[in-house]
């Protein structure tokens, strides 16, 4: 059965910093290119972060120098360190496994990020 469970999410300052964290079960994760997206109230769900299986990563202009996305293979988890958050980073982070070619996806069901004061 193929899991994708998020944690790490919560409340925090602005300034402030998280670390989530998406644990993978059920499918081979190195084989797979992994992601996190967020969707805001009101809005789209947008990438954020992508890292792929060689750890190549890429960012949305948004959260270049502030967020990092790292992969731990031998742990089935993928991650996403959050630093100088903004009030703009408030959504409910999902994370996505991909699979090119044939083409599979997964995703989790999201952890609430929220920045206020």
């Amino acid at each position: 059965q193929v899991q994708l469970v998020e944690s790490g999410g919560g409340l925090v300052q602005p300034g402030g910093s998280l670390r989530l964290s998406c644990a993978a079960s059920g499918f081979a994760f190195g084989a797979y290119i992994m992601s996190w997206y967020r969707q805001a109230p009101g809005k789209e769900r947008e990438l954020v972060a992508t890292v792929t299986t060689a750890s190549s990563t890429n960012y949305a202009d948004s959260v270049k120098g502030r967020f990092t996305i790292s992969r731990d293979n031998a742990k089935n988890t993928l991650y996403l360190q959050m630093n100088s958050l903004k009030p703009e980073d408030t959504a409910v982070y999902s994370c996505k496994a991909e699979h090119p070619f044939p083409y599979r996806d997964y995703w989790g069901r999201g952890t609430q990020v929220t920045v206020s004061s």
